[in-house]
C-alpha cells in the first residue's frame, strides 16, 4: 500500500521539488551561472527519489531556466540566454515533441478509458486537484508545465496499472512540451493557448469523474490530437518561414 501511495503523489512531488527550484532562482539565491546541488543533495534535501528530481530538473531545462553539462553539473541560464533562445524556433527540439506525443497517444488514450473505469475516489480527487492546480497557475501567469505533468500522471495512476505511469516517466520532461512552443508569445496569447489545455483537460477529467469510459477516451483524444495539429502547425510555419 505504502508503494502505490508513493507512486500516486510522485507527480505532485515533482511539482513541489520543481516550484522551490523555481523560487530559489527568482529569489536571487541562484544567480545566472551558479551550479545547483548535485542529484544527490537535492534528493536528500527534499527528501524524494532521483526519479522526481530527474523530472523537476528536466522541465526545468524545457522551459531554460537551467542547463545540464555533462560531468559538471546544473547550471542556472542568464536572462539573456533564455531571450535569445526564445527568438527562434528550435526545429529540432519541436520535432523531437512531435514524435513523442505520437508516441504518446494511443497509450494515453486507453488509460484515459481505464481511469474511467477504474478510479478510486481518493484518486479522482487527486486528478481534480492537479486539474485546479493548473488552473491555478493559468491565473498566476505562470508556466503551467508541471501542473500539467501531475495531471498526466495522476490519470494514469488511476488506472491502477503501473506501466501507463513508466511510460510517461521514461520519457521525462518531454512529455509535456512547453505550454507555448513559440518565439516571444504575446501574454494575451499565452494565456490564450493555457486556457484552451485547461478546457481540454476539463473534458478528460470529468468523464473520468462521470465513469464514462468511451467519453474520457474521446476527450483524450482530442486533447492529444490538438497538440499534435498545432505543432505540426507550428513546424509548417516555420518551414514556411525560412522560405
Amino acid at each position: 500500500m505504502q508503494s502505490k501511495d508513493r507512486s500516486k503523489n510522485s507527480g505532485s512531488l515533482v511539482f513541489q521539488v520543481g516550484e522551490s527550484l523555481r523560487q530559489s532562482i527568482s529569489s536571487g539565491q541562484y544567480v545566472p551561472g551558479d551550479k545547483l546541488p548535485s542529484e544527490a543533495e537535492l534528493t536528500e534535501a527534499h527528501k524524494v527519489s532521483r526519479t522526481v528530481i530527474r523530472e523537476a530538473v528536466a522541465a526545468m531545462k524545457s522551459d531554460g531556466l537551467v542547463e545540464v553539462r555533462q560531468g559538471a553539473g546544473i547550471f542556472v541560464l542568464a536572462p539573456a540566454s533564455l531571450l535569445a533562445s526564445s527568438r527562434r524556433i528550435d526545429k529540432a527540439r519541436v520535432s523531437s515533441d512531435l514524435e513523442v506525443l505520437e508516441v504518446r497517444a494511443p497509450l494515453e488514450i486507453e488509460a484515459a478509458a481505464l481511469a474511467a473505469a477504474r478510479r478510486s475516489p481518493a484518486q479522482e480527487e487527486a486528478i481534480f486537484e492537479c486539474h485546479r492546480q493548473v488552473l491555478r497557475y493559468i491565473e498566476q501567469n505562470e508556466s503551467i508545465r508541471e501542473a500539467d505533468l501531475a495531471l498526466h500522471f495522476a490519470i494514469a495512476d488511476a488506472t491502477n496499472n503501473p506501466l501507463f505511469r513508466q511510460h510517461l516517466e521514461f520519457h521525462g520532461g518531454a512529455v509535456i512540451p512547453q505550454s507555448r512552443p513559440v518565439p516571444d508569445p504575446e501574454p494575451a496569447e499565452q494565456t490564450a493557448y493555457r486556457k484552451l489545455i485547461h478546457q481540454e483537460h476539463e473534458a478528460i477529467v470529468m468523464a473520468i469523474s462521470d465513469r464514462d469510459e468511451e467519453a474520457a477516451r474521446n476527450a483524450m483524444r482530442d486533447h492529444l490530437r490538438g497538440s499534435q495539429i498545432r505543432y505540426r502547425d507550428l513546424l509548417r510555419n516555420s518551414r514556411a518561414g525560412s522560405n
